[in-house]
């Protein structure tokens, strides 16, 4: 009976010591878990076939580099918020698709990403520095020709920006419901109190979106092993605006480009 007994409380007693210190983990290197930059020297020299325009925006304790790329005749602006990893370099290649159908697009580096200096510390931080992005677009634009695109962690900024402004609209490509709800898909063994309390960026799209006034679109692909397709249908059942949810049933997390039904779909919004 006392080695049943003790071996129980081994296992409990192993069991707390390893979710306390994956708590210690997540809460202290969350921005480990969470971004996945790539850092640029200063003098890089980008180099795409669309014609564009090199920007750095000041922000609070750094600078943002942006990318605005233009089309000859825009009927339009884009504002993409690009995913978690890479950096200019590499997500400066998805302008062609919003040029060719007719539209200026600007995207912006997070800190710490490419060229944009400083690096992400709070939720605050990140939702400031897209506001000054969001700032500069509308100085070129008005609001009712601005499309908000975010992508993956990037949905979440996009959101946030469509309830606090008044774009035309916002489209949302593998969206989450927050990224506290994904660290408990991930997370199972942390009990959801505790993550509450341990997630610094809990991005509350599932918050934020039911005060967004312009339509939204989302996509979102059925076999995404990265953030699961449930997100969306879960997500899309709190808009209060018109919005659609549009399903890849062959897409993944970062193909959707690939297939007809994304194809179509965007060519029929930004028509």
């Amino acid at each position: 009976m006392n080695i049943k007994k003790n071996f129980f409380g081994f296992v409990l007693l192993s069991l707390t010591i390893f979710v306390l210190m994956a708590g210690w983990f997540m809460y202290f290197k969350q921005e480990n878990m969470i971004f996945a930059p790539e850092a640029l020297p200063p003098d890089f020299k980008f180099t795409f076939q669309e014609r564009f325009e090199e920007l750095n925006w000041p922000v609070d304790g750094a600078r943002i580099n942006a990318l605005h790329f233009r089309a000859a005749q825009p009927k339009g602006i884009v504002l993409y918020f690009h995913g978690n990893a890479g950096s200019l370099k590499s997500w400066g290649d998805v302008a062609e698709d919003f040029t060719r159908r007719g539209y200026d697009i600007v995207i912006p580096d997070y800190r710490g990403f490419g060229k944009s200096t400083g690096r992400i510390e709070s939720e605050k931080m990140l939702l400031q520095d897209a506001e000054t992005a969001y700032s500069y677009v509308k100085k070129t634009f008005p609001e009712n020709q601005i499309i908000l695109y975010g992508r993956s962690i990037g949905t979440g900024i996009a959101v946030h920006l469509a309830r606090t402004n008044r774009p035309r609209m916002v489209i949302l490509e593998s969206p989450y419901l927050s990224l506290l709800d994904l660290a408990a898909r991930y997370h199972s063994l942390i009990p959801r109190p505790l993550l509450s309390l341990l997630v610094r960026y809990p991005m509350r799209t599932d918050l934020w979106i039911v005060d967004v006034a312009c339509p939204v679109y989302l996509f979102h692909g059925e076999k995404d092993n990265v953030i699961p397709f449930n997100e969306s249908e879960r997500l899309s059942k709190l808009i209060r605006s018109e919005h659609q949810l549009i399903a890849v049933p062959e897409g993944g997390h970062n193909n959707l480009e690939d297939f007809r039904q994304y194809r179509e779909a965007i060519d029929r919004i930004l028509r």
